[in-house]
C-alpha cells in the first residue's frame, strides 16, 4: 500500500466513524425525545383542565379565569402591536384549557 492509498484509506475510516458517531448521537436524541414526549403527555392527561379566557385588558392583554372578572396575569404585550386578526379575536376572548396552551399563545404573539 502506497502512502497515498494510506491517507486515502485513513480518511474514509475516519468519515465513516465520525458518520457513525452522528447517526448513534442522533438516534439517542430521538429516544430521549419520544421518551419526553411520552412524559408530558402523560403528566398533561393528569392535569385538571384550567380553562382561562385571554382577551384586551386597558390596552395589554389579560387572562383571566374561568368566572373572574379580574385577571389573573397581565401580558405585558401592546395591544395596539397586534394585527386585526389578532386583535378582533382577542376582543371576543380567546380559550385556553391549559398552561401550556397560554404559553405557546405568548410565544406566539411575541414573535
Amino acid at each position: 500500500m502506497t502512502a497515498s492509498q494510506k491517507k486515502i484509506y485513513l480518511i474514509i475510516m475516519t468519515a465513516i466513524t465520525v458518520s457513525g458517531f452522528i447517526i448513534i448521537c442522533t438516534l439517542g436524541q430521538s429516544i430521549h425525545r419520544e421518551r419526553m414526549a411520552a412524559r408530558l403527555s402523560d403528566i398533561a392527561a393528569a392535569e385538571p383542565a384550567v380553562i382561562s379566557v385571554i382577551t384586551e385588558y386597558n390596552g395589554r392583554i389579560g387572562v383571566f379565569r374561568e368566572g373572574s372578572s379580574k385577571p389573573y396575569r397581565i401580558i405585558d404585550y401592546d395591544f395596539s402591536l397586534l394585527s386585526d386578526y389578532d386583535k378582533e379575536h382577542l376582543k371576543q376572548g380567546i380559550i385556553i384549557e391549559s398552561d401550556r396552551e397560554l404559553q405557546q399563545f405568548i410565544e406566539d404573539i411575541a414573535s
